[in-house]
Parts: C-alpha cells; structure tokens; sequence
C-alpha cells in the first residue's frame, strides 16, 4: 500500500500541484511573520540592552508628576552629583532626550523622517554605551552648535557647516552643523541631533537645571539589583522611577511592541485568510482525484485492501502534500521575511537581513500549519473514498458525490445559519458596545460557516438565475456551459466558496468604512465652523510662538485656542476615573456648532464650570450643577460644578471619555503652562477665504509640522485614515482572489480531465475549438459569479450589523458604497474568465481520438 500510495502521488503530482501552492502561500505568511517578528524583537533586544545603562532614573509616570501638554516630564539634573557620591557609584550623568521635536533646513524643509519615527533631541554626552559615535567634525559648544546623524543628513543632503531650525516645546532657535554621528548599532529610524548639555536644558527643556533622566554606572563587582537598591535608599522611594538595564531594555521593547505586532498581526491575518481559502481548494482536488480514481482504489479493495488501507492512503498523499508545501512555503517565508527587513530599510529602521533570526518555533508552526491543514481538508474526501465497496468502484461509479442528497447540508446549515442570523439580530437589539461586538463576531462567523455549508443547497437555484441569459446570447454553448456547473452542486460551492470568503470580507468592510466616512463628515459639518483648524500633523502642541504668529497674521479675525489636559474625576459612585479633557476660550460659538441638552457655551466655559456628554452624566448620576471633585496634572485639585450637558454626537471631539471640557480660564488655573494644540481661525469681515489661507500658510512656512485644514481638508484627513484600513482589506482580498483563481483552476482542469471522454465525443459531433473554449470559460465565470453574490451578500448583512455596532458610538450614518459593489461583481467575472484560459486552451488541444478513447 505504501508503495502503491508513493506512485500514485507522483502519478497525480501535476493535478497536486495547485494544492501545494496554496499550502505554500499560508505557510510563507505564517513563517514570514515570525522570522520578522523574532528578528526585529531580537535586534531591538541586543540594542536596548547594549545601550541601557546599569540603572537609569526618570520621574515617574502618574497624574500628580505629570508635566503641562507640549513640555516634557524632568528631574533635578543636580541628582546626578548626589547619586555619584553612593557607594558603589562608578559615574553618573544627568541625560536630556525630547521627542517633541521638529527639524527644519534652510528651506523650511522637514529633515525629520517620513516613515513616523520621532526626531529626538539629546544632549551631547558620550559613553562606551552610546548608540553613535562622532565620525566627522567637532563636538558642540555653545547654543548655535549641533551634530546630526550622518544617516539624517544623507537623505536630507544636510551637510557641515548648514544652519537648521529646531522648533522646540520652549520655542525655536537656530543651530549650525558642526558635526555627523553615525550609528554603532541598529538605526530603529529616528532622526537624531545632539547640542551640548546647557544648550539641551535650556532651549529643549525650558529649565536650565533639568535633565530627563540620570544614569548610573556601576562599580566593578556592584550588581545592577544592588545598585537599584542603594539609589532608592539614597533618593527615597516613590519619589522616582528606577529602572536596571534589563528592566530598562524590556520597557523599551514593549513600547516598541505594539508597532511589532500590528505588522504580525496583519501578517498573521494574511496567513489566516490564505489557510482559510486553501482549505476549500484542497477538499475540492482530493474529492475531484477520489472521483477519477474510484476503478483504481476499487481494484485496490479487490485485491483486499479494507477501508482502513484505503482511507491511510489519501491521507498519506495529503500528508506529502503538505510537507511539501510547508518545505517550500518555509522558504518562501524566510524570502518574505528578507522583503520585509528590506522594506523596513527604505522606512528608515535599518535591520541587517544577515541577523534574521529562525527559531526553532518557525519551522515547527510551519510544518504544524500546512501539514495539519491538509490533513484536515483531505480527511472527508478520504473517508468517502474508504467507504467505497469494491464492486461499486469496479462498476466506476462516481464518489465525489454528484447526485447524492444534500439532506444532511440542508439541516445541519439550516440550524448553524438560524444561530448566526440570531445572533446577528442581537447584535443589531443590543444597547451595549461590548455585547453587540461579541455577538456580531458570533454570528459572522456562524453565518459563513452556514453559508460554506449550505453552498451547494444554493447552486441550482442561483446558477439558474445568473447563467440563465447563457442560451439567449451563445445558443447550446451557454446551455451546456450552465448544465456543467450544475452538474456536481458540492464540487461548484466548494469552489465557489473559496472567492466567496474573501468578498464577504470585502464586502462587509466597505460597507462599515463607508459608514464610518459618513459619519465622520456629518459630524464635521455639523460641529466645525472655523474657516481653518491649524494643528501639528502629529497633533501634538506646539509653542506659543505659533500662536503669537498666526494672530499676527494679516486678515485674521478671531482665534479660539484649543488645549488638552490628562485629568482624574472622582464620580459619586465612589470610582475615579481618568480620562482627557479639553480647554476652549469664550467664543467656542463662532468656531463650533455644539448642541447642548441643558446649558450653553457660556455656561460650560465660565472660571470654575466644566461641561460633560449628557449620557455619561445620567450614567454617573451627575446633572447640572452638580460639583465634580477633579485632579489636574502636579496633583492639582479643583471641585468644578457641571454647567453645560452636551448631545454625545454633535459634542464628540471637543473631549475624550465623558466629553469632558471647560475654559481656558480653568484650565489655566489648575494646569498652567499648557501649549496649544489647535486653534480655530475665522476671518476678518472682507477678507477672503483663499486670502486668508495664503496668509496663514505664509506664516507657517517655518514650522511644516502646523498642518492648516478646512472643513475639505478635514474630511480628506477622514478618508485617508479610513482607506489604510480599506486597503490592508483589499490585500486580504487580492490573496484570497489568488488562491480562489488558483481554486477555480485547479477545478476546471481536473474536471476537463474528468471530461475528456465527454469532450471527444462534443469534438467528433462538431463542437469546434472555439466553442469549446467558451463553454469552459462560460462555465468559470457563472462559478466566480455564483462566488461573488454570496460573498457580497454575506458582506453586506455583516456590514450592516456592523454599522449598528457604530451607530452606538455616535457613528449612526449609513452608507453603502454600490460601486465598490458593482466593480466586485464585475472583476469576479474578470476573474472567471482568466481562471479559465489554461484549462479551456488545454481542453481544446486535446486529440480527438485519444480524448474517446480514454479511460
């Protein structure tokens, strides 16, 4: 039987093969991502923990230190003298390093990096441990001398002797470039500048005897623990936060962490999609092989093979499938992988392909992953083949099941689809967030795994319907061409079933973005009614010189600052939370159009009022006039009386949880030294709107990090966030499509070797090439078709339970992009079409004679 098993997969290897390309693909995402994810966290560990110092000091992280919007959190930079006096103590320096930021040349030109990476700021203080080193020119001295990092200046074309412009939290000031550093390490993709230590306290900090952090050596034989433990003794506890080099390096690992695991995350999920889609393509190629070989296994049973033998064969075959689909999917992962380190490089964050990092998990989740899978998708058809008698095989009758009932499909689809659609129904009734989302996962997935269940019950009466106008445009060749896809109903939803995954996806995410646009754009015009919104593109504050500029500015007529604040509430219930609240001055009105409960804008903003989402007050039990005891940043605290009620959406933006905000005047009082964040800006009466801007983008010429936004611009920043979503769904898609077209393929070319009696016989009757051609092209697009108006179908349900679960959070338009819809429908035929040149060329090639004469 082994023997027998061997031969018969080599013989088949060719029909195999598609199969294998599929397992192929789940395994180069799945192997991808890990190799790239252990690589990353791997260079960024050794990086980390080469340059984190023995022990590292930093203020602490809670709501009472916490420092103004727009400035950075400090120490005392005079802790570094008293910690070098501990015992044990080999150095200790106090360390300036800011990420708030922005680097500009002499043409106004950012040289900060495009790829998101912060630019930081630090002061010129070397160690063994220092993660550059000076290669060209001079240390700084002085406030107009700086260094930048070679990297930085060669994609910027700055070189020695340039001037550039650093615009600071304190304000902006100029610098010359006395020196390049180049990195000693991995470049993670910042943009690097470094002055000297006074000039660092002053212009980044604002306080010329601060520092960020203070770090401490150890002396020979004094372990890092006890280092820690002899600082904190030192300092006090509590006062500070200590942290040792691993401690330190796995802090700095975990905030990179969550950049790391989106990008294994979406690999994981193009894995997930791929293994789900190849699933339907593997099922469908042993059902199709089981049915050509049902005389070769009955004879097999003759000779006294039992259904056991018979069943260990098929999965023996899968199971080489699947080791060589994993062998080959494993390398095409470590290709991946490379791709992505290199793509990574043109981003900024260089990471040497020659360090990737294979561990020994890799190659087991790859082997586990295509193996398992393709066991699992061959075990049914090798249990229909097992259960074939041997006079019935002989007789060459067909198993893959053309003519059998679909009774079973019918009731066990029925009951799994009810339980979806119900919880779908709940999902669609609930006024809870976190309800609603679990039951609209439940019911999706229970809803697609009714519909792969139930595919087949749908062939016949949908197929009739979409290849019903076949006959009116190509005669008997439409006819014949519907007929085959009805021919085998399991066979046709099988395949179908593999694009229709893919375009439910689609389908439901275009809906919910779509609706999400929507909106979005009803919520800006209806609370945004300044001329222009000026913020950082980052929407981090920016100086007060901004400010100062843009009042300055000819043809302004009002300017309504905007400013942010972490801020602790202490609720009736006796809970605390913490949220973020906003600050406004008095003329709110003319620039936002909010809708009040009870209350107005004069009343929320008055010293000592704050003004909060009405929902969030009835569920706190607060109403107006109520006293809200209040924590502000430096352990400030403030009892403020509710003065405005606001509606949940029209006031959505102007806080965070609990719409929380009050005026400028209070949050002055209680948090002082706070920067702006935006600033609303109408005109003076007779000056242009386009005027207005040319003026504003002249003044902001020097700070490129201010982006100027009107009520288009605003929505244009909606739909871009929006599309990076949309666009990671249509890779999800283009994968699918890949591994669906690879399915309808493998499909069509099995079945035309399954017809090639029947294909004879067409020819010799005076079927000519051509029309064969067509029938089997017709016969692809009816089944792509067939594909596409399930998946959208299915989309479009979930999209709109979806677009429920939005509405609960103020998103309550409805939108459904039709076009996307209709361009779907047609591509699907597109495909269709190409999936079907290779079989139906190979179809019509085929000898006459030899096509009659087979077996």
């Amino acid at each position: 039987m082994l023997k027998a098993t061997l031969r018969s997969f080599l013989a088949h290897k060719g029909r195999l093969l598609l199969s294998a390309l599929a397992v192929l693909l789940s395994v180069a995402f799945v192997a991808g991502s890990l190799i790239f994810s252990d690589t990353v966290s791997r260079t960024f560990d050794r990086l980390f923990a080469s340059t984190a110092a023995d022990v590292t000091v930093s203020p602490r992280e809670t709501l009472a230190e916490a420092v103004p919007s727009g400035a950075t959190a400090t120490l005392p930079a005079a802790l570094a003298e008293r910690i070098a006096q501990i015992d044990g103590v080999a150095a200790a320096r106090a360390e300036v390093e800011v990420q708030n930021i922005t680097v500009v040349d002499d043409r106004n030109e950012s040289v900060s990096p495009t790829g998101g990476a912060p630019t930081l700021g630090n002061n010129w203080n070397p160690t063994d441990r220092s993660p550059v080193k000076l290669t060209s020119g001079h240390v700084p001295h002085g406030p107009g001398e700086a260094l930048i990092d070679s990297e930085t200046a060669e994609r910027s074309g700055v070189g020695l002797g340039d001037t550039l412009n650093v615009i600071a939290a304190p304000g902006s000031f100029k610098v010359e470039v006395v020196g390049l550093v180049t990195f000693t390490t991995t470049n993670p993709g910042a943009a690097l500048l470094f002055v000297d230590t006074p000039t660092a306290q002053a212009k980044f900090l604002g306080a010329p005897e601060g520092a960020t952090a203070v770090t401490v050596d150890a002396a020979p034989g004094v372990s890092d623990e006890s280092l820690k433990d002899r600082v904190a003794h030192t300092l006090g506890t509590g006062r500070y936060d200590l942290r040792t080099a691993d401690e330190k390096a796995r802090s700095d690992v975990e905030q990179l962490g969550g950049f790391l695991d989106i990008i294994k995350y979406v690999m994981l999920g193009f894995a997930g999609i791929a293994v789900l889609v190849g699933v339907f393509l593997i099922v469908n190629t042993f059902s199709m092989l089981i049915a050509q070989r049902t005389r070769e296994l009955g004879l097999l049973r003759a000779l006294g093979a039992d259904r056991r033998q018979v069943r260990r064969s098929v999965l023996t075959e899968a199971l080489l499938l699947g080791l060589v689909g994993s062998t080959l999917g494993l390398a095409a992962g470590i290709g991946l992988a490379a791709g992505l380190i290199e793509l990574m490089g043109l981003l900024g964050m260089n990471i040497k392909s020659t360090e990737m990092v294979v561990g020994w998990a890799t190659p087991v989740t790859a082997y586990v992953v295509g193996v398992g899978v393709t066991f699992v998708a061959a075990y049914l058809p090798a249990r229909r083949a097992a259960s074939v008698s041997p006079m019935a095989a002989l007789a060459d009758a067909e198993v893959a099941g053309v003519g059998r009932p679909l009774r079973t499909r019918a009731i066990v689809g029925t009951v799994v689809g009810v339980a979806g659609v119900a919880a779908l129904v709940g999902c669609v009734a609930s006024s809870d967030v976190g309800s609603a989302a679990s039951l609209l996962g439940l019911g999706v997935v229970l809803t697609l795994v009714a519909t792969v269940i139930a595919g087949p019950l749908l062939v016949r009466p949908v197929i009739r319907v979409l290849g019903g106008w076949f006959p009116a445009l190509f005669g008997s060749i439409g006819r014949m061409s519907q007929r085959n896809a009805l021919r085998n109903p399991r066979r046709t939803g099988a395949t179908a079933a593999a694009l229709m995954v893919g375009l439910a996806l689609v389908g439901g995410m275009s809906v919910a973005s779509a609706s999400m646009t929507k909106s979005f754009e009803e919520q800006i015009d209806q609370t945004l009614g300044a001329d222009f919104v000026l913020q950082n593109a980052n929407f981090v504050p920016f100086p007060q010189e901004v400010t100062e500029r843009v009042r300055g500015t000819e043809g302004v007529g009002l300017v309504v600052r905007s400013r942010f604040a972490p801020i602790a509430v202490a609720l009736p219930g006796g809970d605390r939370i913490e949220t973020t609240a906003a600050g406004y001055d008095p003329r709110l009105d003319e620039v936002a159009n909010v809708t009040y409960a009870q209350g107005d804008s004069a009343a929320a903003l008055a010293p000592g009022r704050m003004a909060m989402d009405r929902d969030f007050a009835r569920e706190q039990g607060l109403r107006v006039g109520s006293t809200v005891p209040v924590e502000f940043q430096g352990g400030r605290e403030a009892e403020l009386t509710v003065g405005a009620l606001t509606d949940q959406e029209s006031s959505e933006g102007f806080g965070m949880r609990g719409g929380i905000y009050f005026g400028l005047t209070t949050l002055e009082r209680y948090a002082p030294g706070a920067q702006d964040s935006a600033l609303y800006v109408n005109g003076a009466p007779g000056t242009a709107v386009a005027d207005l801007r040319d003026g504003l983008e002249g003044t902001l010429e020097a700070y490129p990090q201010v982006q100027v936004r009107d009520l288009a611009d605003y929505k244009q920043l909606v739909n871009d966030q929006i599309a990076v979503l949309l666009y990671l769904v249509y890779a999800l898609l283009g994968l699918a499509i890949v591994i669906a077209v690879l399915g309808v393929v493998n499909t069509l070319a099995l079945s035309v070797v399954e017809r090639t009696r029947e294909i004879g016989l067409l020819r010799a009757i005076g079927l000519a090439r051509r029309q064969l051609r067509r029938m089997i092209r017709l016969e692809s697009v009816v089944i792509a078709v067939f594909g596409a108006v399930l998946g959208l179908a299915l989309g479009l349900l979930w999209g709109l339970c979806t677009q429920q679960v939005l509405a609960l959070e103020g998103m309550t338009a409805l939108a459904i992009p039709w076009g996307t819809i209709v361009a779907v429908v047609i591509g699907s035929a597109v495909v269709g079409v190409v999936a079907a040149l290779l079989p139906a060329l190979r179809a019509s090639r085929m000898s006459i004679l030899a096509a009659i004469a087979h077996e």
